[in-house]
């Protein structure tokens, strides 16, 4: 059967009442209280059209916390690695900790412990995509000098995420940007083998303190 041109537009029409709804009554009520009905209810849909899309509450949410979240958080490449790390977990982190995001997500990933169809959706659709997104920006960066060539570029992913999720999951505060822009300066340090220093000269790189020529013990250059 040939879709027609106006079907589709209130197919799309649909979809689109569906996601909204989804995240104003999570905002309203909490994950939780949110239930196929109400969000069918609000959409102004059936519950049946709903269904026929997706299988679950959760789904939903994360189709609707997903196709935002990919848009509001790119991975841009200025030239500059640290720059445009700072860039993206700061938008990550705003995204996770404001309504409706940021309710959604966590109602998302508490759900998805018990519901192997959404925990599996959740790492195909989002986690896993965006995990090598990062991985590739980091290999470019690999690729223009600005991270040494043996650095473990997975784990600087997971180290860069890492803090972003126990916050969130532990309903601690985010971080600020100072606190992202630590982070960033952190993992990009720890990247270098054991022994060397970091990249000379990597563009957007916050200095380290506390070093000895900081410290007031430090030998004195001209002795």
């Amino acid at each position: 059967m040939i879709t027609s041109p106006s079907s589709l537009r209130r197919s799309e029409r649909s979809r689109r009442a569906t996601l909204d709804a989804a995240l104003e009554l999570c905002t309203e009520k909490g994950y939780g209280r949110v239930t196929i009905e109400a969000i069918a209810a609000r959409a102004g849909v059936s519950k049946k059209t709903i269904y026929r899309w997706w299988p679950s509450k959760g789904a939903v949410m994360l189709e609707a916390f997903t196709e935002v979240f990919v848009g509001a958080t790119p991975f841009v490449d200025t030239g500059d690695i640290a720059a445009d790390l700072r860039t993206h977990i700061n938008g990550a982190v705003k995204m996770v900790s404001t309504p409706p995001y940021g309710p959604a997500y966590a109602g998302i990933l508490s759900e998805m412990h018990h519901d192997d169809d959404l925990a599996r959706a959740v790492l195909e659709q989002l986690v896993s995509p965006r995990f090598e997104a990062a991985v590739g920006r980091l290999r470019g960066a690999q690729e223009q000098g600005q991270v040494p060539a043996g650095a473990d570029l997975p784990l600087a992913v997971e180290m860069l995420y890492g803090p972003v999720y126990y916050r969130h999951v532990l309903r601690t505060p985010a971080q600020d940007e100072a606190t992202v822009a630590a982070l960033v300066s952190h993992v990009l340090r720890s990247l270098a083998p054991p022994g060397d220093a970091a990249p000379a000269g990597t563009p957007g790189e916050v200095p380290a303190q506390g070093g000895a020529a900081a410290r007031s013990d430090a030998p004195d250059a001209r002795s």
